[in-house]
């Protein structure tokens, strides 16, 4: 369920604020409202205030640097997230070169540090010791930070992006890239939170310690959600078409009467069943139930199958070498419950619905997924939220 907020539209991308955000909103408040209590009580709390607004346009410029980069690849941009930690910009696929890659990844860290420079040049052009160029000097600080703190060499981390970039160079392989990356990060995490709690240990200073040991937690928890999504589309590409799909469907002569056809078939089960039609050896097509039911009865007598069958050339189909991410690109842009499978002969080899494609993936992944669950989703005719399946395919689109 979609529970961030919505509040604009900048260079065609939808930004959003998620409810915790206005959490660090209200403690980034607090730290510089303390900071800046010499200039007196209502004027320290307003420069609090202004300074947390501005830091997170800071962080907003940072994730647009990102996104207007990705942009310009012809790569489209979701949206872009302000939370708890930053901000995040969902960048729908991957760029397609390492190099092209490596732009993306360090756009941010290239805004940060450009705003850098220009706050700290604004600072010394105002006044010594007055509000705006302690605050404006502090921010220019901040940026600073921001840039080096996320070119940490470790996914989600855009050094760890960098480091993808770096490593699909030299191996090659995409794949390879991220899960090195990944498990960067997330040595990188479990670090910090070792930290951490040594902070809380030793210091005592349990604000600092615990901070540091959710930003460990983030960056652990995302970088093995990279490292499952990764694996699931090396799944996708490897798999195809023949590792899915069943054998659920009826050869039925395509000469018989739609009389003869209902009698044999349809009054014998009310379980939707998938009929395909066959004459002198050869498939001439898929029977589709609704065209019987939009036709006179009184033509089932004198009709035959081959009537209203659909030819195989002009229904959806794929071939058994079809890569399971195809197959759900396929079945996911023109919206169908299943896809006809054929073999190198033309002949059916089978048919592959959603749920097959879940099962093939929990077979050969070990993922916890019942029967009943796969059920679920050949009667709903849709992939499980936890696995966003569509998403990932699509990223693999050429």
């Amino acid at each position: 369920m979609q529970t961030n907020w919505k509040i604009g539209t900048l260079f065609g991308i939808p930004l959003f604020l998620d409810p915790l955000w206005f959490v660090i909103l209200g403690l980034t408040t607090l730290n510089f409202g303390f900071a800046y209590q010499q200039w007196g009580s209502i004027v320290g709390w307003s420069a609090g205030l202004v300074m947390a607004l501005l830091l997170f346009a800071s962080v907003l410029l940072h994730e647009l640097g990102h996104s207007l980069v990705a942009q310009s690849q012809g790569i489209k941009v979701n949206s872009i997230t302000l939370f708890l930690f930053g901000g995040i910009a969902a960048i729908e696929e991957e760029s397609k070169t390492p190099g092209q890659a490596f732009q993306v990844a360090i756009a941010g860290p290239a805004v940060s540090v450009g705003l850098f420079f220009l706050l700290r040049l604004g600072s010394s052009l105002l006044p010594d010791s007055t509000p705006l160029s302690s605050m404006t000097g502090d921010l220019a600080r901040i940026n600073l930070v921001v840039a080096l703190f996320n070119l940490i060499p470790g996914l989600p981390l855009d050094g760890g992006q960098v480091l993808k970039a770096a490593l699909w160079k030299v191996t090659g392989d995409r794949f390879q890239a991220v899960h090195m990356a990944a498990k960067a990060g997330q040595i990188l995490g479990y670090a910090a939170i070792a930290l951490g709690f040594a902070i809380d240990f030793f210091t005592r200073e349990f604000i600092t310690g615990l901070w540091i040991v959710l930003i460990g937690w983030f960056a652990v928890r995302n970088a093995n959600s990279y490292d499952r999504v990764t694996t699931l589309q090396e799944t996708l590409l490897k798999l195809v078409a023949s590792d899915g799909m069943t054998r659920n469907f009826r050869v039925v002569n395509a000469n018989q009467t739609l009389r003869e056809f209902a009698d044999l078939y349809l009054l014998e089960t009310t379980a939707p069943q998938v009929y395909f039609a066959a004459a002198d050896g050869r498939y001439r097509g898929l029977v589709a139930i609704n065209d019987l039911r939009t036709t006179q009865r009184s033509e089932w007598e004198n009709q035959t199958l081959q009537s209203i069958v659909h030819p195989l050339n002009t229904i959806p189909t794929v071939t058994e070498s079809t890569s399971l991410a195809d197959v759900i690109n396929k079945l996911e842009q023109e919206q169908i419950p299943q896809i006809t499978v054929l073999s190198p002969a033309d002949a059916v080899a089978g048919i592959i619905d959603r749920g097959d494609i879940v099962q093939a993936l929990a077979q050969k992944l070990n993922l916890p997924i019942t029967s009943l669950e796969i059920k679920r989703i050949k009667e709903e005719g849709n992939f499980p939220p936890s696995l966003q399946l569509g998403v990932i395919a699509k990223s693999l689109q050429k």
